[in-house]
């Protein structure tokens, strides 16, 4: 494993983070990839409040084999459920419950939006609630998670003394939200930079085009795409730490020999991102990274899945791509539940990090895959299927 260090702290940190909001459902394959990420050097753990169960998940299993002073957990407060000051204290204390630990190494307010939402803070009491905190050592290194434009957030960089942030980055989001620039800028704090989605949801891994896959591969055939995407990161120095979402042991393994294997990129390495870049532009035309911030629909309708399935006609085939649709939506169940039983509610929209116009696209969705003779054709097998 390779480490980069923490500015502020003089911490070692590993390259390579885990990040704990797509854990397994299988609990014992957890346990089984947390300690392997540790027997392989990970040291940087990332969860939050609002992820299903991963706090409880991953404090049980440390404090079980007495692993929570080999690591550094990171996690966030859920400030979209703080609706005073005295909310600060309360989810704090119960994610130290349920971290079984009694201090954090990295904690960060989850998923600032704007300069705004970080002024509503400061009116809570935020600052001195963070002072407090780090006064008597429950919270180490603070920090923040950040969803918005570069604009926003070069203003939240410099109205605090922030020892560290999360942001959206990797070669297809280089100039979206915060972007490079604002990579640049939080380096030039001297504070760390955590990576998330490197991989854009599994889409730079798994859902490329053909064709960029075929690019990749002539470069250099030793690489997959996993590892083109996490080394054009590992390849700025201010990159501090990418988190990675594995929920599978093959691909921690996976991940921590890309980690390990990273050398600087040469000239012809470089060059190969912008083309197939461009060829991803292309296909994909959904920008969801399927963190399921907009999950639980009130329609039961799976946005994430519905989203993935439209861009897989476009990188895998209609074939594949209406099977994920068939799959996702059970259309041709007795209880289908499509995008067309959207109710326009809006809730999606308003708790989509990308900002999507969840609604608008829908329509868009429902139109590609079930015009009226493919709606026939799912109610003629409903009808079947309920004698």
């Amino acid at each position: 494993m390779q480490y980069r260090k923490d500015k502020p702290s003089g911490n070692r940190l590993s390259a390579l983070g885990l990040g704990c909001m797509r854990f397994s459902v299988n609990k014992a394959e957890t346990e089984r990839m947390i300690l392997a990420a540790i027997k392989g050097g990970v040291n940087y753990f990332d969860t939050a409040y609002i992820y299903p169960n991963s706090e409880n998940i991953l404090g049980e299993i440390l404090a079980k084999h007495n692993k929570r002073k080999d690591v550094y957990i990171a996690t966030k407060m859920p400030v979209v459920m703080c609706k005073s000051g005295e909310d600060f204290d309360r989810f704090f204390n119960e994610q130290l419950q349920r971290l079984q630990t009694d201090y954090i190494d990295y904690y960060m307010l989850h998923n600032i939006t704007n300069f705004a939402k970080w002024e509503m803070l400061k009116s809570q009491g935020v600052e001195q609630w963070i002072a407090d905190k780090k006064k008597t050592g429950k919270i180490r290194r603070m920090g923040f998670s950040y969803h918005g434009t570069c604009g926003d957030f070069i203003k939240i960089l410099d109205s605090c003394e922030w020892e560290f942030c999360l942001i959206q980055y990797n070669y297809y989001d280089e100039n979206f939200q915060t972007g490079k620039k604002g990579l640049k800028a939080a380096a030039a704090k001297g504070i760390s930079v955590m990576i998330m989605e490197p991989l854009l949801g599994g889409k730079l891994a798994a859902g490329l085009p053909k064709q960029a896959v075929e690019m990749f591969a002539k470069t250099d055939p030793s690489l997959k795409p996993a590892d083109w995407a996490f080394w054009w990161l590992w390849n700025q120095s201010e990159v501090t730490v990418v988190l990675s979402g594995m929920n599978s042991l093959q691909q921690m393994e996976e991940n921590i020999r890309s980690a390990d294997l990273f050398k600087p990129l040469d000239a012809d390495k470089l060059a190969v991102y912008s083309d197939v870049t461009a060829l991803f532009k292309k296909s994909y035309k959904i920008p969801c990274t399927g963190c399921n911030y907009c999950m639980p629909c009130p329609e039961g309708i799976n946005i994430p899945a519905c989203f993935s399935a439209y861009n897989a006609i476009y990188t895998q085939g209609f074939v594949t791509g209406i099977t994920l649709y068939i799959t996702s939506t059970a259309i041709t169940s007795k209880t289908p539940v499509s995008p067309r039983n959207c109710n326009e509610c809006g809730k999606c929209e308003k708790q989509c990090p990308q900002n999507l116009p969840v609604r608008k696209l829908f329509k868009k969705t429902s139109k590609r895959f079930e015009p009226l003779p493919l709606r026939m054709l799912f109610a003629v097998i409903r009808r079947f299927i309920s004698g």
